[in-house]
């Protein structure tokens, strides 16, 4: 099944000129450990690496530019959003792949829909691309991104779960507004973890 109307090639070059270079190097290390994370785990490989690639393609555009594009293309924001603009690129980015790149595949446009805020009853693509996005090569390290490292080659509700955790104190620390979708995803990998230690 074709999942795009562009060559990776094609997609490569475009991307690359609608972010920096850093953000550029940052989506190849995405992709190909999404890629090593899709093999691990039986997950579609030209899938993930599609997702991977393009995650953030609408991450450098101008933060004051995002909502007027966002209403252009019909995508929705909720108020959290709309005051934190730097989570719009998610949902802007997933609208963009169809409309820059041509895939039409609900699961790769899904995953990058929720690769920064999560959600409950992700599949293992939306799983795969938001802990690859946190764990590949160029990030910055962080205290226990090797424990995360390590739980992503082999558990990944528990390797989401580990990740919310960090993502949550995180985001506290900063003093920032905590999306529901997150706090949703959390309790949810919470539960589906605490089954596999009791189950």
């Amino acid at each position: 099944m074709e999942l795009a109307k562009m060559d990776l090639e094609a997609m490569e070059q475009k991307l690359r000129g609608m972010l920096s270079e850093k953000r550029y190097q940052h989506s190849l290390g995405v992709m190909e450990t999404a890629i090593e994370m899709a093999e691990i785990f039986g997950v579609d490989v030209e899938k993930a690496r599609l997702a991977g690639l393009l995650h953030d393609c609408a991450k450098d555009i101008e933060r004051s530019k995002r909502i007027p594009l966002c209403k252009e293309l019909g995508v929705h924001l909720d108020p959290v959003k709309k005051d934190q603009k730097g989570l719009i690129h998610a949902d802007l980015g997933a609208k963009m792949v169809e409309t820059e790149f041509g895939i039409t595949d609900i699961e790769v446009i899904n995953a990058v829909k929720y690769h920064t805020l999560g959600r409950e009853n992700m599949t293992d693509l939306e799983k795969i691309l938001y802990l690859a996005d946190i764990i590949e090569p160029n990030r910055k390290p962080f205290d226990g991104i090797e424990e995360l490292r390590s739980l992503c080659r082999s558990n990944l509700d528990c390797a989401m779960l580990y990740a919310l955790d960090r993502s949550i104190e995180y985001i506290q620390h900063r003093h920032k507004k905590l999306h529901s979708q997150t706090l949703q995803a959390q309790q949810y990998f919470l539960e589906i973890c605490k089954e596999k230690v009791t189950g």
